[in-house]
């Protein structure tokens, strides 16, 4: 059995966080199992579905290295559909209701009323054809709902929650198919599982009793159910669910300049008993991927935590997987100089202009443009080809009597105009002598 799990967004909207979440755990496992990964476009939804967000969807997962070995569209597949709809109907699991929404409603407020669940009678079970001849001489068009086994049992070993049972007679026959044919996610959800291979199915716990029912419609097609892991729900930082989180994507990471190797590695392990580490290279990830490593409690998603996580992958990344995002110029040397100083590239150029100059230095008193001054003769008079930085000021030192921040810091200050920075042993050598003169000059 080769290992198939599925990621099936709707295209009625980008994709956020969590989506971006259940993709990659969905991803990593296959690939873990040497597997596949396959991408359903849920787009059943002509009216919501837009192709835009189609190309979103693919862009999203491209950035992120996410690549599908399979994509399809539930819009290809109606005709699959429908002969596993004909046989359920013809097989009695399907049956037609005509109950309009209001008079559905009506029926819920009456049962919650009595403090009832609101589960659904089976009305339409009981009409007879001649009852449904007249429904429909009407002009009253059916829905479609999956008649549930009340006698079988629904249980399922969660690969996350453990051990899951529901009781059929508890819960309301689901509509599968509206009044004018189109479909709703419950059962080509489950045709696509089966016809695909679908293996492992990897999605929140708000689909637990999904689940649940969707167990029964492989039951009644004939076919295996794949395994199930229903992982808890990202909560944002102030720890509860936030609508922020279903406004983060890969736009809002990107105009953050957050590293697609963060974003996979911070959601490839809260939510686990594993500490988060910045890894460039996603195989560890995958390799260490175990469902038994996950718990119940609701994963924390902190953009702060993310933020952090970036500027340590950023501190990792070779200039030969940057060099296209820096300024016309930066190389090897000036990028290993100045990364350990960023927390994202676009920042690189901020430290290239300090390199390349002008830099506006700060006003000094008398006694600091004197040190200076004495600091340019030096450095015109050392040796630049080992050392310059330490060179400079070990000569300072001994000249002056200066050491510690009154020897550094002036030095720093009229080379960067700044007062924090990169080492300045590795800058020194960028900013050259002619550079370095001209600025302890001024």
């Amino acid at each position: 059995m080769t290992v198939t799990t599925r990621f099936a967004p709707s295209p009625t909207g980008s994709l956020h966080v969590g989506n971006i979440r259940a993709a990659l755990h969905n991803w990593m496992f296959a690939h873990a199992q040497g597997g596949r990964f396959v991408l359903r476009i849920d787009d059943t939804d002509a009216e919501r579905s837009e192709e835009r967000f189609v190309d979103g969807i693919r862009a999203d997962l491209g950035w992120l290295g996410l690549d599908p070995d399979l994509e399809v569209r539930q819009s290809e597949r109606f005709a699959l559909y429908q002969v596993r709809f004909d046989a359920l109907v013809a097989a009695g699991r399907i049956y037609p209701a005509y109950e309009t929404a209001q008079e559905l409603d009506l029926k819920r407020k009456i049962l919650l009323g009595r403090g009832l669940p609101p589960v659904y009678d089976r009305a339409a079970l009981s009409l007879s054809q001649a009852d449904r001849a007249q429904l429909e001489a009407d002009g009253v068009r059916p829905h479609w709902r999956f008649r549930l086994d009340h006698d079988a049992p629904i249980a399922w070993d969660d690969l996350i929650r453990g051990p899951q049972a529901f009781d059929a007679k508890t819960m309301s026959d689901p509509v599968v198919r509206r009044a004018d044919g189109s479909w709703l996610y419950m059962l080509p959800s489950a045709i696509d599982d089966a016809d695909l291979g679908i293996t492992h199915v990897v999605r929140g716990e708000d689909h637990v009793s999904n689940t649940a029912l969707q167990l029964q419609m492989f039951e009644a097609m004939g076919v295996p159910a794949p395994r199930f892991a229903h992982e808890a729900l990202l909560t944002g930082a102030e720890g509860k669910l936030s609508k922020r989180l279903g406004s983060l994507g890969v736009e809002h990471f990107r105009e953050q300049g957050i590293e697609p190797q963060a974003v996979i590695a911070l959601l490839a392990r809260i939510g686990t008993s594993d500490p988060v580490e910045p890894m460039v290279d996603p195989a560890p990830l995958i390799s260490a991927f175990d469902f038994t490593r996950f718990g119940r409690a609701p994963a924390r998603f902190d953009e702060a935590e993310l933020a952090q996580v970036n500027a340590r992958i950023i501190h990792q990344l070779p200039h030969i997987r940057v060099a296209d995002r820096l300024p016309t110029g930066m190389g090897g040397a000036e990028w290993d100089a100045v990364r350990p100083n960023l927390s994202r590239i676009a920042e690189a150029a901020d430290w290239w202009r300090v390199i390349e100059g002008p830099v506006d230095a700060p006003a000094f008193d008398d006694d600091t443009r004197a040190y200076l001054a004495q600091a340019a003769s030096v450095a015109a008079a050392i040796d630049w080809a080992g050392d310059p930085w330490h060179a400079l000021t070990d000569a300072l030192k001994q000249e002056t009597g200066r050491k510690g921040k009154a020897l550094f810091l002036p030095l720093r200050q009229a080379l960067t105009g700044l007062d924090h920075g990169p080492d300045m042993a590795a800058l020194l050598p960028l900013i050259g002598r002619e550079r370095t003169v001209g600025r302890l000059s001024a």
